[in-house]
């Protein structure tokens, strides 16, 4: 079983150790009880405090105070073909961060492709690239783990050529169809006939289809030539500053705290009592010592 091991890695002065740990254990907690069974991924989550510190072989995700183009943010390809991904640090980064860590860890290469029916009307079999965060990006659909807000992911099923009842098309049970978006989501598509790019997008008051034209000279993926282009990372985090349900996440954090803190008060309590008494069980009927044959 191959594992896929990230990293989370902060570079800015706004995020503690003990925060980047709390968001990291529920990065992994979401990629092992949420998306590693649904998409068949095994994956750890570690927090680190330096880049310098990220062992070979791990895959980083970087948050930073200033990225200075939005288009940087997103997964990318190092020197040597090898994903990382950028964040930039705001109020909500926990939920940009889960959103790059779940497209990191479908496609680590940004250019997977599956076919199906265009949502376009009057388009035939078209090519999605698979971007598991973006139909139900919006912050609204997220959910929270350990007390932490973050991002909702479609379902292999989402690419399903009809829609099924009691089929969970995202993980949050948000999308209504295979195929298809929420307010503040977008899928991408390809159309071979055209070989134009084209998204559903829905960032107004009603969803649009655009063409984005024919790709031409990419030298990186597609995925992120396809977030630049649509500016997603600037997109998630306005819409994540502004969501009451990430305003929630932070109001409610005071309760999970005191709880763990109650719960590590008594555990301390425990260590110090068996420090204090020594063992706390007998033996009795103590049997002889039989010596045993040496192995050849």
């Amino acid at each position: 079983m191959l594992v896929n091991n990230t990293a989370l890695v902060s570079e800015t002065t706004h995020i503690s150790s003990a925060q980047l740990a709390k968001v990291s254990a529920a990065l992994q907690k979401q990629a092992t009880r949420d998306f590693g069974p649904i998409w068949n991924v095994h994956a750890t989550v570690d927090a680190f405090a330096r880049l310098q510190d990220v062992p070979v072989g791990y895959w980083p995700i970087i948050v930073r105070d200033d990225i200075h183009q939005p288009g940087a943010a997103g997964v990318h390809l190092d020197k040597n073909g090898q994903p990382f991904a950028l964040v930039q640090y705001d109020q909500g980064w926990a939920v940009t961060a889960s959103h790059e860590m779940l497209e990191m860890l479908a496609d680590p290469f940004g250019n997977r492709l599956i076919a199906g029916d265009s949502p376009k009307p009057g388009q035939g079999r078209v090519e999605f690239l698979v971007e598991v965060a973006d139909p139900s990006e919006a912050p609204q659909f997220g959910y929270t783990v350990n007390g932490i807000l973050l991002s909702d992911f479609i379902t292999p099923q989402f690419y399903d050529p009809v829609a099924a009842p009691s089929i969970r098309y995202s993980f949050n049970n948000k999308l209504p169809r295979p195929r298809d978006i929420v307010k503040g989501g977008y899928i991408s598509f390809h159309d071979p006939v055209s070989n134009h790019w084209w998204q559903k997008i829905w960032f107004g008051p009603t969803p649009q289809f655009r063409d984005l034209g024919v790709m031409t000279g990419m030298a990186g993926s597609l995925r992120a030539a396809i977030d630049a282009k649509t500016d997603t990372a600037r997109k998630v985090t306005e819409m994540t500053a502004a969501a009451p349900e990430l305003q929630a996440a932070l109001a409610a954090r005071p309760q999970h705290f005191e709880s763990s803190e109650a719960r590590a008060s008594h555990l301390k309590e425990r260590v110090e009592e068996i420090l204090a008494s020594g063992p706390s069980y007998t033996w009795e009927d103590e049997g002889e010592v039989i010596e045993a044959e040496p192995a050849e």
